[in-house]
């Protein structure tokens, strides 16, 4: 087989397409939801903590010699990448939750499969052999 006809068989595979299609929304989602935090959340957060931004949040530490550099540890954006990755986990729980119920209503409004010829016959030799 060629190359370009196992890439081809590869790349239009069903799981492949899928995930493609899955890594795009989560992207989009992903900017969707850095938004929510960074443009409502964190302001509304920064009002009852005095209008602290906390991605700027860092702690300053004097270096030992002269001359040289403090070290500075910027916990605020860890802070900041925690609260996305809470929100985000919320976001996607809450999403996925409302997806299981729509399939669960699906499911039930399913009727249910009608039995087979020979599931028929077996029922009705069962049924004559009780009987006798």
């Amino acid at each position: 087989m060629g190359f370009f006809k196992e890439f081809k068989k590869f790349a239009l595979r069903g799981n492949v397409l899928d995930m493609a299609v899955g890594v795009i929304i989560g992207g989009a989602f992903g900017k969707i939801v850095t938004s929510l935090v960074n443009d409502i959340l964190l302001p509304i957060i920064g009002i009852g903590t005095g209008k602290i931004d906390i991605s700027k949040l860092a702690l300053t530490i004097k270096s030992g010699s002269e001359g040289a550099e403090p070290v500075i540890v910027k916990y605020g954006m860890f802070l900041q990448n925690i609260v996305d990755f809470v929100i985000i986990c919320f976001c996607i729980f809450m999403m996925i939750k409302v997806m299981n119920s729509l399939v669960k209503k699906e499911e039930e409004a399913k009727p249910a499969p009608a039995p087979s010829n020979e599931e028929v016959l077996l029922t009705e030799i069962r049924d004559l052999l009780k009987n006798k």
